[in-house]
């Protein structure tokens, strides 16, 4: 399946008139409910989310294609879960990212270390003072599209017990 995905991920960057490996990409996350089928050990509480379930961790390509993903419990910070998903990510050969655009929950020792090792410069997209509600933040806003994409997959959806093609409610 992964070998599949990074073929249509280099096929798409080649027609749009860009190297088939991306030099730049934005890491972020998304915490999301689990239903009560769900095992308690694989699911956490995210308390400035007030979800009890699962994260997504993404990193995707400044045109919001997936690069990697991985899934923990809610509970875990941002800061942490970003080393492992970005070392499976750049450990595969042929890899060119140079820099990453994050937002402030994505900082740390064991974060900074994990983007040193690879040689990748990590910019930290903030909002101007003031700012309330939702904004539209340069490059950060590939990845919130994204992880819309995702929300919008009935089969990822979490907090249904019975999905729509298994003959559950639409």
């Amino acid at each position: 399946m992964r070998e599949l995905h990074e073929r249509l991920r280099r096929t798409a960057r080649e027609r749009s008139g860009r190297n088939t490996e991306p030099s730049a990409g934005v890491i972020d996350s998304q915490s999301v409910d689990a239903s009560e089928t769900v095992a308690e050990d694989s699911r956490g509480y995210d308390g400035g989310k007030s979800r009890d379930g699962r994260k997504r961790h993404v990193l995707t390509d400044t045109e919001g294609l997936l690069l990697e993903v991985t899934v923990t419990t809610a509970d875990v910070h941002d800061s942490k879960a970003a080393p492992s998903l970005l070392e499976t990510y750049l450990d595969q050969p042929g890899r060119l990212l140079k820099l990453v655009w994050v937002d402030s929950a994505y900082q740390g020792p064991a974060l900074a270390k994990a983007f040193a090792r690879h040689g990748v410069r990590v910019e930290v997209v903030r909002r101007l003072d003031g700012q309330r509600g939702f904004v539209v933040l340069a490059r950060r806003w590939v990845v919130e599209r994204t992880l819309s994409w995702l929300s919008r997959s009935r089969r990822l959806d979490a907090s249904t017990t019975t999905p729509r093609w298994c003959g559950g409610p639409p």
